[in-house]
């Protein structure tokens, strides 16, 4: 009767301690172990993504709650020769790990043409930490220089196809037109910056900036699922 009890706490203690999902702990590392198991695509997800933009579509354009409560639309950037649309949020271990690099994104690519738009496509009834309140709070913290715009009915992520923060979106303005030019994840190594090898995005927009073809189109994005 011991054994059966210790083996029923212990069952317990794994389904609570995976149900906390993409919440912050303070051990990152064993956060990212805990997603790496349970955010893979559902067929919901694998749906959504198939629906979303393809390289070499149309984006259209969104109005948006920016955290200072402006409404923010791709429009807005008159000057802007494209466009770096990452959806992201408050919680996901993967994407407060990115927080830097979507920041030094910004610093290097605004001036050039490209700046970055972040939204949070998650459902604050689902994931509570994901609130717009929250969402203020964040891009305070973490010195956000870009706007951090909230996906409120939840519609703007499916049309892209989205399924995980951070997933990324680059696109480029071709005769008034937004198009998807790269799909995937910031670089080789979401966990650990230190570690990267490989800037997916950085060198998509590079190569964009050169007047050439975007060489690597579409990457893995790795990160924690869209929360409906």
């Amino acid at each position: 009767m011991k054994t059966m009890n210790l083996l029923i706490i212990s069952a317990i203690a794994v389904l609570v301690f995976t149900a906390v999902g993409c919440k912050n702990n303070t051990d990152v590392s064993q956060e990212f172990a805990v997603n790496e198991i349970v955010e893979e695509n559902t067929v919901e997800a694998n749906a959504i993504a198939e629906a979303g933009y393809k390289i070499g579509d149309e984006a259209t354009d969104f109005k948006l709650k920016d955290v200072n409560g402006r409404m923010v639309s791709l429009s807005d950037y008159k000057d802007a020769k494209g466009f770096i649309v990452i959806f992201t949020c408050n919680t996901c271990p993967f994407a407060v790990a990115s927080e830097e690099r979507i920041v030094a994104l910004n610093n290097e690519f605004k001036s050039k043409g490209f700046p970055v738009i972040a939204i949070n496509p998650n459902n604050p009834e689902i994931q509570e930490d994901d609130s717009f309140e929250l969402m203020q709070q964040k891009a305070k913290e973490a010195g956000f220089t870009f706007p951090y715009l909230f996906d409120e009915s939840q519609t703007i992520y499916a049309k892209y196809g989205a399924t995980k923060t951070p997933h990324v979106y680059l696109l480029q303005k071709e005769d008034g037109k937004n198009i998807v030019k790269y799909i995937g994840a910031i670089d080789d190594n979401v966990r650990n910056a230190a570690e990267v090898k490989d800037r997916f995005l950085a060198n998509a927009i590079n190569e964009l900036l050169e007047g050439k073809e975007v060489t690597v189109k579409e990457t893995k994005a790795i990160g924690c699922s869209v929360k409906q």
